[in-house]
């Protein structure tokens, strides 16, 4: 069972990781080149196709939290030593510093930035909007990254040791 577990864990999450690098790297720049009203419409019709349900975007993404945290308890009775200890910190690491600051950072911002109406926001209302969103949202996503990226090697290196 933890065979499983593990391998599903492992295959989420690095999912998720991958899925804020490309944020990270690719998404967020290449929207940053818009100007604020562009930027904002950009984002919001980013985040609007997350927000409704897209359902292979919910299952690696609540499926990875689920994993994760069933492969920790399991690794308690299936698994000894290094490997336990491994799971268990990719699993609270995973728990802390991803699915955390999802719940309580960027969600409530990208809530934030859907209730606003950008198209009757003037020029200085846009640019302090932009700015009240993106720059937090940047420096939690590129904490997120770091940190998936970090337990997807975390479980890769428990999967090459069983």
């Amino acid at each position: 069972m933890i065979d499983v577990s593990l391998f599903t864990a492992t295959l989420l999450c690095s999912l998720v990781a991958g899925f804020l690098v490309a944020f990270a790297i690719v998404l967020m720049p290449g929207i940053a080149t818009l100007g604020d009203s562009g930027f904002l419409r950009a984002f919001k019709a980013i985040d609007r196709v997350i927000q409704n349900n897209q359902p292979i975007f919910i299952i690696i993404w609540l499926g990875s939290a689920l994993a994760i945290i069933a492969t920790a308890v399991l690794s308690v009775w299936q698994l000894e030593g290094a490997a336990r200890i491994l799971v268990i910190t990719a699993a609270v690491v995973y728990t802390v510093g991803v699915q955390l600051p999802t719940v309580t950072i960027n969600i409530p911002l990208n809530n934030q930035l859907q209730g606003q109406d950008i198209e009757k926001m003037s020029e200085s209302e846009l640019s302090e909007a932009r700015k009240s969103f993106e720059i937090p949202w940047l420096r939690w996503n590129w904490i997120r990254t770091f940190i998936a990226l970090l337990t997807s090697v975390i479980l890769i290196i428990v999967c090459l040791r069983m």
